[in-house]
């Protein structure tokens, strides 16, 4: 199926799991473009899609410059930022989604001074407790309050990666657990609230979506497992 038909599926599928958890905000959908060439970029931003994920500053810095001027696109890092590639993140992405811990946002804060500009982030939570993921524990409110109070980051929300389970109520627990983190945290915000909830990638974004997701990120539902590509394009 086409990148085109795909996405309808998937949006009727947010539509009817918004339904049954009795939610009716816009879930915006993130393209994850990882490991795929920049004209899948391309066409996504043709789908109308204008927002693209991308987990590696390298990587990422190669695709972009091969991409022609498409307005409104807005491209986010997805993926883990060692704090020897913050400067090129920030020069390159419209928002830093994997905020995982206070002194990766210290250091954040520092060099976005030192650009001059505020950086978009949201802070990665581990709702999980899996050792193989990284994050803020959820238990951390402080830290996460605390860089809410950098003058050069703009928290607009929270993210997790659910676990990898087939055990559906164990991966909505982890979601739920990131909704009563954002409420514990705007509970005690004051002047601004954090209104995104990034969680749900192509394998539990329904059930991601039933508990309040405000944004998914999708890969393999968009554009197919990788190797299919790889083959069509041998033919």
């Amino acid at each position: 199926m086409s990148l085109s038909g795909n996405l309808i599926k998937i949006r009727e599928k947010i539509t009817r799991a918004q339904r049954r958890g009795g939610f009716n905000h816009p879930v915006l959908i993130v393209a994850a473009t990882k490991t795929h060439p920049p004209q899948f970029i391309e066409q996504a931003y043709a789908s109308g899609l204008r927002y693209i994920g991308e987990n590696r500053v390298q990587e990422a810095e190669k695709k972009f410059s091969l991409l022609p001027n498409l307005p409104g696109l807005e491209k986010r890092m997805i993926g883990h930022l060692q704090s020897n590639k913050i400067n090129k993140a920030i020069s390159l992405f419209d928002s830093i989604d994997s905020i995982n811990s206070l002194s990766l946002a210290e250091k954040i804060n520092i060099r976005a001074n030192n650009h001059r500009r505020k950086v978009s982030v949201l802070l990665e939570v581990n709702t999980s407790g899996e050792e193989t993921k990284s994050g803020f524990p959820p238990k951390a409110i402080d830290d996460m309050l605390a860089v809410c109070e950098f003058n050069r980051i703009d928290v607009r929300g929270l993210m997790t990666v659910g676990p990898l389970t087939q055990d559906k109520e164990e991966i909505r627990n982890s979601f739920r657990c990131l909704k009563k983190t954002q409420e514990s945290l705007n509970s005690q915000l004051y002047g601004y609230t954090l209104k995104d909830l990034s969680m749900g990638m192509s394998n539990d974004y329904e059930l991601a979506v039933e508990e309040g997701s405000t944004m998914v990120r999708l890969g393999t539902a968009l554009f197919g497992f990788r190797r299919e590509y790889m083959k069509q394009k041998k033919q």
